[in-house]
């Protein structure tokens, strides 16, 4: 089979089809807006700090939520959530549009609205996570979670450039307006699937307190997937906060404008979409594991060189290799970890996913854009990047001790252990 074909095969599924289109639409939008709000933030205010905490208002709701919006996605039907979800997200969107475009916006109706965003977030991204897989089957499992992120990345390269453009030209408003009319995209997909009634995966015996919490239980016992989340949670609090602060370097230290900065998210988008691509081409899980952790030392090498740049240029250039690490680490976590999960828990452990991964990069962006306003934003970016090449160190020492549980754990899944086996395995 050609390798194109290979890489493309998820999309013989006509749900996934359907959803990957959409979303392909819809993701343009969000980082349109993702660009667009940072440098309203920043225009606005003219602070790092602030900047950090919009990062932290628009995130820490995901990792409140997530619990709650896990034990749903196990218990209730999954493409109904995400139409639910999907519909609040475009509402929003047009409210930041209409404030913006009728020049009453605030910094603190940024902080609301990203807020509120972070709680719909919380529902939407274990539910999606587990429908990508329930779309699917267990056998293109692993191609549809890279393709998902090949979406997320070609939109991140497409969505930034346009709207640098756009805010250097009309303002960031028309931004806003574009992505809640991108949800249009993402919800036709959605209803023109044809979707099976979702059976219910909690046990009778579970309360709703058990229910929410099974995600964490099952971590906590396996320790590869323990060992995975851990190394995950520190990149993201030391290293993710690099693309918050994107726009200090854009003004202070590259000189450039908004225009400049959606060319910075771009290159980023670029090499994360490459990652993407080279994991949607990769037929097995096997080497995954080392993949985290050569990326985990890439990603934290390429930022310190980013962070003593002072060359536009120059820049672009290593943060194509910074969003190909990040990606690569990422996604080949999230492919190691589902392929582990019983699919009765699947949006629960999901959950604690994404509770890491969209917890703690508010967390470190609230400390980041603290240290920025004091020790600058290179100081603070570089010692980041410093902890995450000695915590993807630490993670490969381990890597030895971990592969025999996770070949086992991921047997156990493709057999079609239960959960009640998977807790008592001892793994």
């Amino acid at each position: 089979m050609p390798l194109f074909s290979t890489a493309l095969r998820s999309l013989r599924h006509r749900n996934f089809k359907l959803f990957f289109s959409g979303q392909l639409i819809s993701l343009i939008g969000t980082w349109m807006q993702v660009v667009a709000e940072s440098w309203l933030v920043y225009r606005l205010s003219g602070s790092a700090e602030l900047l950090g905490l919009v990062g932290f208002a628009s995130q820490i709701p995901v990792a409140l939520f997530s619990p709650l919006g896990g034990a749903l996605a196990d218990r209730f039907n999954r493409h109904r959530i995400i139409i639910c979800t999907q519909l609040a997200a475009m509402v929003l969107a047009l409210i930041l549009a209409a404030l913006t475009l009728t020049n009453r916006i605030e910094v603190w109706h940024i902080f609301v609205l990203a807020a509120l965003l972070g709680a719909v977030n919380g529902f939407d991204i274990p539910t999606r996570q587990a429908f990508v897989a329930e779309m699917v089957g267990r056998e293109d499992r692993m191609n549809a979670i890279a393709l998902n992120s090949a979406a997320f990345n070609g939109a991140r390269i497409v969505g930034p450039a346009v709207a640098g453009m756009l805010v250097a030209s009309i303002g960031e408003g028309w931004c806003f307006f574009i992505n809640a009319v991108s949800y249009i995209g993402v919800l036709a997909g959605l209803l023109a699937m044809r979707v099976a009634p979702s059976k219910t995966t909690a046990r009778p015996t579970e309360s709703n307190l058990d229910r929410m919490f099974g995600g964490f239980r099952f971590v906590a016992h396996h320790p590869p997937i323990l060992a995975l989340l851990t190394l995950l949670a520190l990149v993201c609090f030391m290293g993710f906060p690099y693309s918050v602060l994107m726009p200090v370097f854009a003004d202070q230290v590259l000189h450039t404008d908004a225009r400049g900065l959606g060319y910075l998210m771009a290159a980023a988008g670029l090499g994360a979409l490459i990652a993407s691509l080279v994991l949607a081409g990769k037929p097995t899980v096997k080497g995954l594991g080392r993949w985290v952790a050569l990326s985990g030392i890439s990603f934290g090498i390429f930022l310190i060189l980013f962070s003593f740049s002072r060359n536009f240029e120059m820049s672009l250039v290593l943060l194509v290799p910074i969003g190909f690490s990040m990606m690569l680490q990422m996604a080949s976590s999230n492919t190691l970890v589902q392929a582990m999960v019983p699919d009765q828990l699947r949006g629960r452990v999901m959950a604690v996913y994404s509770m890491i991964f969209m917890g703690m990069a508010p967390l470190g962006s609230l400390v980041a854009g603290y240290a920025a306003e004091r020790a600058g934003a290179p100081v603070t970016v570089a010692t980041g990047a410093a902890v995450c090449i000695l915590g993807a160190l630490v993670f490969a020492t381990r890597l030895p001790h971990l592969r025999e549980r996770v070949q086992i754990l991921v047997t156990q899944q493709m057999t079609g252990g239960t959960p009640a086996e998977a807790e008592g395995s001892g793994l």
